[in-house]
């Protein structure tokens, strides 16, 4: 892994634990339009997609610009009170920072969302460049936000390194020909991201260090 000069870093399930404040903003939605809420559990297998297919499972197409309204009023406070980086999380990154690595987002997430948790978590600043899936045509699984991080960045593929939790990154990052590392604990279990075949599967972030 010595030629790696790029680490690019999925955000909800890899380096920040949001799923409390996910939770509370899609039952808020619920409650609002009237619907049955939905358990932790349920709503953390439909996390990763944006937050507009995050609701549409369990609201009726006719609602869903009402109850994105309502999740995203709600979210923007959520989750400064109900988000928290992983462990080692901001160790890892001031650590590859210091060794001279460039470090990226790559995030389904809204770009507003994910600012107001990179600014509230503080480690907008260890960023070199963010990118999110409203600011492309196509979200992850498509390669294409992981094609133009690169591309930024002028590096060649094999100098890229692309860590996610989710069976969609480990879909991106092949379909992007990028070495690819999945967090487990995250929205997909570890069998489904086995049958992906990403380039490693690590318990948690203090493996990486050892890796890199």
């Amino acid at each position: 892994m010595q030629n790696i000069k790029l680490v690019i870093f999925d955000l909800d399930g890899t380096l920040i634990d949001a799923y409390a404040a996910i939770s509370s903003s899609y039952n808020y939605v619920m409650r609002k339009l009237g619907l049955a809420p939905k358990s932790p559990a349920v709503i953390r297998r439909l996390v990763g997609w944006g937050d507009k297919n995050l609701l549409r499972p369990h609201v009726p197409e006719h609602s869903l610009d009402k109850a994105l309204r309502f999740y995203r009023n709600h979210h923007k406070l959520s989750l400064i009170r109900r988000s928290h980086l992983y462990p080692h999380a901001r160790m890892l990154l001031r650590r590859l920072k210091t060794r001279g690595f460039k470090l990226a987002v790559a995030s389904n997430r809204p770009s507003r969302f994910s600012l107001i948790l990179l600014k509230h978590l503080r480690i907008i600043g260890l960023f070199d460049y963010i990118l999110c899936a409203d600011k492309l045509k196509r979200g992850k699984p498509d390669p294409e936000i992981l094609n133009k991080i690169v591309k930024r960045f002028a590096l060649k593929k094999s100098q890229v390194l692309y860590i996610g939790d989710m069976v969609i990154d480990a879909q991106a990052g092949r379909r992007a020909k990028v070495k690819t590392i999945i967090v487990t604990g995250g929205s997909s279990n570890i069998a489904e991201i086995k049958k992906e075949h990403p380039f490693k599967i690590i318990s948690g972030l203090d493996k990486l260090a050892k890796i890199v």
